[in-house]
């Protein structure tokens, strides 16, 4: 039985079979997500967007498709391969760990679809913020897409099957000592898998002491796709504007 390595991330995400699970994601979705986004921020054609944790590229590329120079980076190097056949003069993919600076200037640094919170040391986190901070030019925003723990904590459902491409995922989610997780198991060709994964389960607060310490100004919050106002108890996700 393959179990889970002590950066989880860096086996699970390397896998053929995290792509299988979830690949119905909602690209539409995400576009709109994209659209709005940029639109709220006033980026124009041309500037340049870091995609911090960007995976297969999904959004990257679409953004790209929008006028923007983007970078995308990640630390999965099969994420990366696969998106690096999308490239183009202004569409660029790059193995990258986000806790460091990029060393680049961007107008803006996205982390999307809860992309955070994965590390084992804490101060990760803080120097995540950090690091994007650092690659942020003079009038740069950075945007952090992450789930509303409250909401997601009161609405988990404990356990579930999913059949995708033939295999049958069985999911079981809990929160336990500051963390959220989701155990898979699931056979392939007479052989069977675990994964964990492990979000730490960061509130908005925790997002506010984060800044703090990193000296980054928070600007808005919205609580959904549709950048509508945040709600502790209702907003399924918790979204951060911030420079």
């Amino acid at each position: 039985m393959l179990k889970d390595s002590t950066m989880w991330y860096a086996s699970w995400f390397d896998t053929p079979y995290y792509h299988i699970l979830y690949k119905d994601r909602d690209h539409t979705e995400a576009q709109i997500f994209m659209d709005t986004l940029t639109s709220y921020l006033g980026l124009e054609a041309g500037e340049k967007i870091l995609d911090l944790a960007c995976g297969k590229g999904r959004h990257s590329i679409y953004l790209n498709q929008l006028g923007y120079d983007v970078t995308g980076v990640d630390l999965s190097k099969k994420s990366i391969e696969y998106a690096s056949r999308f490239e183009n003069e202004t569409l660029k993919f790059k193995v990258h760990d986000m806790c460091k600076p990029f060393f680049e200037k961007f107008s803006g640094v996205f982390n999307l679809f809860t992309s955070f919170g994965y590390f084992d040391k804490e101060e990760d986190n803080l120097n995540t913020i950090k690091a994007i901070k650092a690659d942020l030019n003079e009038r740069g925003f950075g945007v952090i897409d992450f789930m509303n723990v409250d909401y997601v904590i009161e609405n988990l459902v404990p356990q579930e099957t999913k059949e995708v491409n033939g295999i049958s995922f069985s999911i079981k989610r809990y929160a336990q000592d500051g963390y959220i997780f989701k155990e898979i198991r699931f056979s392939d060709n007479n052989e069977d898998f675990f994964f964990t994964e492990r979000v730490k389960a960061i509130t908005l607060t925790d997002f506010e002491n984060y800044f703090k310490k990193a000296s980054v100004d928070l600007l808005d919050i919205f609580g959904d796709y549709q950048l509508q106002k945040f709600n502790k108890k209702t907003s399924s996700r918790l979204i951060l504007i911030f420079k």
